[in-house]
């Protein structure tokens, strides 16, 4: 029952209360780019992409490694609960991914790129689970900022699954929403494969390249 109810989105009627406040402070540094760790306001020339794509230790890892990235967090997006914490997003009743904020600058990698790496360093064909992980937290997702955001996912999500599918793969499940509310995880989360080198990385994937043509 338990193990059914984390593979069930959330009733939003039923979704935990949260707080009004973070529970939290959170530190005011990155600790890998230097760059400011909260970018609510983001500077003028730069763009925001939100991807769930499994543990986020592993995926924020990836991506502050990409020249173009000036900061990267680890958060929890598409729910419904505010502010909540991490136990409370595991229980499954919040409606959240464990997701990751990128901030780049789009004149040295654009946001395609940062896509086409998304679908190729984890599953996104698994539903509600990526690996061993299982649960609402860890389902595939893309979070867009802007209408040109949205038409590059769909167009590149439809190429990626058409390569996959002819390689006996099953359907994408990737969910492609507007990016709503983002709430910054709690401190030990941020960059914790930099504090913890030989931490937990969960990268299922397909081992399938994004096609280049």
């Amino acid at each position: 029952m338990f193990s059914r109810r984390k593979t069930e989105m959330v009733d939003p009627a039923e979704a935990l209360a949260g707080r009004s406040t973070p529970a939290f402070p959170l530190p005011e540094k990155h600790e890998v780019l230097n760059a400011p760790l909260v970018t609510d306001d983001v500077p003028d020339g730069l763009e925001v992409a939100v991807f769930g794509l499994g543990c986020f230790w592993g995926a924020e890892e990836i991506y502050w490694q990409i020249p173009g990235v000036w900061s990267t967090s680890v958060g929890y997006a598409g729910g419904v609960t505010p502010h909540p914490t991490y136990e409370e997003v595991c229980s499954g009743r919040t409606g959240h991914t464990e997701a990751v904020r990128i901030v780049f600058d789009p004149d040295r990698v654009s946001f395609a790129d940062l896509v086409k790496q998304f679908f190729e360093v984890h599953d996104p064909t698994q539903g509600m689970r990526q690996g061993n992980d299982v649960g609402t937290q860890y389902r595939s997702a893309i979070y867009f900022t802007s209408p040109e955001q949205e038409q590059t996912a769909r167009e590149l999500t439809k190429i990626y699954g058409d390569e996959i599918t002819r390689r006996g793969y099953g359907e994408i499940t990737t969910e492609i929403e507007p990016a709503g509310d983002y709430w910054y995880a709690e401190p030990h989360h941020q960059q914790y494969l930099h504090k913890n080198p030989y931490g937990y990385r969960c990268h299922a994937n397909t081992g399938i390249p994004f096609p280049t043509s």
